[in-house]
């Protein structure tokens, strides 16, 4: 409930504070793809899915796919410069302050990850709410790996503290974790 409540003010903080910043990215990512918001159905709490917000960093035309699975051309110049500063991510604050993600926890995956989403569901993992970042994003483990990120997860959610959740955050804003592999052509 704590931890609820943290993701609820932090969001909204992070919402009002970054909101000069997200329109700025809004507006250069409408020059640079024409459709700067990305939404996409993810795998939510207990499977429910919701629709995950973030900014777009591919061509609009890419295919739904983990990113591990998509080509490093379809990344736009913005977009990779989303990527590597993590500023892609802002958006998904508003599905933390609408419940379905919290700030830490394991990153949400789409529903063909049949391997991902089998290996979570057997280690309980999918019983959280998906998050931003966590101790995977942290290492560089991503979703290419799918047994070593759901080991990882239910690591995570086993042990997660106060303190753990406020070091995830603190690493992720530092710049540890180089987010997901996207193959390179």
């Amino acid at each position: 409930m704590l931890i609820r409540l943290l993701d609820i003010l932090f969001s909204l903080c992070g919402l009002l504070f970054g909101f000069p910043v997200l329109v700025i990215l809004t507006l250069i990512g409408l020059f640079d793809t024409g459709s700067p918001i990305f939404r996409q159905q993810r795998v939510g709490r207990n499977k429910k899915p919701f629709t995950l917000v973030k900014f777009r960093t591919m061509q609009p035309d890419t295919a739904h796919v983990a990113s591990h699975l998509a080509s490093s051309s379809a990344i736009t110049p913005f977009g990779g410069f989303l990527r590597k500063t993590k500023l892609d991510e802002l958006p998904q604050l508003w599905n933390v302050l609408w419940g379905d993600m919290s700030l830490v926890g394991p990153r949400p995956c789409l529903f063909n990850q049949h391997e991902l989403i089998a290996e979570r569901e057997q280690r309980g993992v999918l019983k959280a709410r998906p998050g931003i970042t966590g101790l995977a994003q942290v290492n560089d483990i991503d979703m290419s790996t799918p047994v070593l990120l759901a080991e990882t997860d239910a690591k995570m959610l086993h042990n997660l503290t106060l303190a753990h959740y406020f070091k995830y955050i603190f690493m992720t804003v530092a710049g540890k974790g180089s987010g997901d592999r996207i193959t390179k052509d």
